[in-house]
């Protein structure tokens, strides 16, 4: 059967996590639909089936939803980078929350999930400190078409900072160069574009001045002007941030983020506070002043750099580089009783024998920042199997206008 030429009317349900509408074939199959909302009565082309879902597009609305509004940017609906532009904030915020305690449920099998309301961005709008532009073959920024690889080349973006929105559309660059990914990152008075390539022969470039640049290829970064990292500015406090480093992309939701950890995690003088993954030691430089000793540990060299830079006042605090399974099971025994943790994973969620070995350290609590709630469910279902119970969820909406979600949970033994 041709999927292209049968057209399906059908009420879209609820939104998924990924950023797709979820709708019923006659059959009863799902068919998930990007850019729809919840409640609206649409036609459907099938473009991909298989044997217990579907995916389709959007042909009509027939009957739109309440909750849609019209979108800011022109791009949305081709460019893959937002999801939810359609619908109104409260509702992006209350279908997060809806999704987050639907993957606990499901994945998690946790009956009650005791999910918080989200905190919403004070800025749903040009809330980025660090954007990510593909090249097209023309030399123009673009970002990926959703659900392909093809970049569409952009003349307009409503999600970076003010500073990186105007110094973007300035750029130029030459058809077919060799560069694949352009990235800028907004300090406090401070820009810098990162050019990503498989090349170390540096791009030929004019450069404006104030604005710092490195070339990255192979993990390797080359300052080309200026200065190898930017300042960041967070609750009173200056980040050494490097160009290979990560770094939380909402500074004001950081600081919330902050503020729910140190709720979670009334630390003494008396505490040990286990900081993993803690790249360039944000968390950890508000924790160290209350603390009787902080322990980080991470895998990348540059944000290992930016954490001494960052942490370089304090005598209580230690760093361990390398990734979290490795160093674990060797500080079994070496910290004390009842350590305190927070754990903040990239989406993979948390390696299996660092899980397993986290365990064994006995932490009394441990505030679990997750980016995505599928491994979050996963790694809390081995937590309570482990002896921890799910006190508390809180969502943080870092990426307004996206399906993703951000989240902080404290288990506690």
């Amino acid at each position: 059967m041709d999927t292209n030429s049968v057209l399906f009317e059908l009420s879209l349900e609820t939104l998924i996590y990924g950023g797709d509408a979820m709708g019923r074939l006659p059959d009863g199959r799902a068919v998930f639909v990007p850019f729809g909302a919840a409640g609206e009565r649409v036609r459907v082309r099938l473009v991909e089936e298989k044997k217990n879902f579907a995916r389709g597009e959007i042909v009509q609305i027939l009957e739109p939803s309440a909750d849609k509004v019209q979108p800011r940017c022109k791009h949305f609906g081709e460019c893959g980078g937002c999801h939810y532009q359609h619908l109104t904030y409260e509702k992006q915020l209350a279908a997060k929350t809806e999704i987050l305690t639907d993957q606990l449920k499901r994945i998690g099998k946790i009956e009650h999930p005791p999910v918080r309301p989200m905190v919403a961005c004070p800025n749903p709008w040009n809330y980025r400190n660090h954007i990510q532009f593909s090249l097209h073959t023309n030399g123009r920024l673009g970002f990926q078409a959703s659900g392909s690889n093809k970049v569409i080349p952009i003349a307009e973006c409503h999600l970076p900072e003010p500073a990186i929105d105007r110094f973007w559309r300035c750029l130029e660059f030459e058809p077919e160069t060799n560069i694949e990914r352009v990235s800028l990152r907004a300090g406090d008075d401070d820009l810098m574009l990162v050019l990503e390539s498989d090349s170390p022969e540096p791009p030929e470039m004019e450069i404006e001045a104030g604005v710092s640049v490195a070339h990255m290829y192979q993990e390797n970064s080359i300052v080309i002007a200026g200065n190898d990292y930017i300042v960041i500015r967070a609750l009173n406090r200056d980040f050494k941030v490097s160009a290979a480093s990560f770094f939380q992309v909402n500074t004001i939701m950081a600081e919330k983020m902050t503020e729910c950890l140190l709720a979670y995690l009334p630390v003494s003088a008396s505490t040990t506070l286990l900081d993993l993954y803690c790249g360039v030691g944000f968390f950890s430089a508000f924790f160290a002043p209350k603390c009787g000793r902080v322990i980080g540990v991470e895998s990348s060299p540059s944000a290992c750099e930016d954490f001494i830079a960052n942490l370089n006042e304090f005598d209580n605090v230690e760093l361990y580089e390398g990734a979290a399974e490795e160093i674990l099971p060797a500080l079994i025994g070496q910290i004390g009783a009842s350590p305190y943790v927070i754990v903040d994973p990239p989406r993979a969620g948390v390696e299996r024998h660092a899980l397993d070995a986290l365990v064994q350290l006995q932490p009394q609590r441990i505030a679990y920042v997750s980016c995505d709630p599928s491994t979050l469910a996963r790694d809390a279902t081995r937590l309570i199997q482990n002896g921890y119970a799910l006190n508390e969820v809180t969502p943080f909406d870092l990426f307004p206008q996206t399906y993703h979600i951000e989240s902080i949970s404290l288990f506690e033994r």
